[in-house]
C-alpha cells in the first residue's frame, strides 16, 4: 500500500494544511502523519470528515506520499506545489508593469 497523509486548506485564510500525529491542522508537510495501512487511512478520513463539519477547513483529501531519505514527498505534482510552492522562482526583475511597457 502506497503510504498517505491527509491535506485540506485552512477555512480561515486557504492556507494548505496536512493533518498530525497529534491531531493538529500543520502547515508543514513534513509534521502530517503518515498512513501506511488501511485503519489508519479510515482514521485519517474520519477525522478529516469530523474537520469539515466543525468548519475547520475545506478541501480535504487523502493523497499519496512517498517517505525518502529527506523526509515525506507528496507523489502527484499539485500536491508537491500546495507543500513547497511554485515549482519556479519568479523573476523579480521582470514584473507586469515591464512586460506591458516592451
Amino acid at each position: 500500500m502506497t503510504a498517505k497523509v491527509l491535506t485540506a486548506n485552512r477555512l480561515t485564510d486557504g492556507i494548505s494544511v496536512w493533518l498530525s500525529a497529534s491531531g493538529n491542522w500543520e502547515t508543514r508537510l513534513s509534521e502530517s502523519f503518515v498512513a501506511r495501512h488501511d485503519e489508519a487511512v479510515a482514521a485519517l478520513v474520519a477525522a478529516g470528515d469530523k474537520a469539515l463539519a466543525d468548519n475547520r477547513v475545506v478541501d480535504v483529501n487523502i493523497i499519496d506520499v512517498e517517505e525518502t531519505a529527506t523526509g515525506i514527498r507528496a507523489l502527484r505534482l499539485r500536491e508537491r506545489i500546495r507543500a513547497d510552492g511554485p515549482s519556479i522562482d519568479y523573476a523579480p526583475a521582470h514584473s507586469v508593469a515591464s512586460s506591458r511597457a516592451a
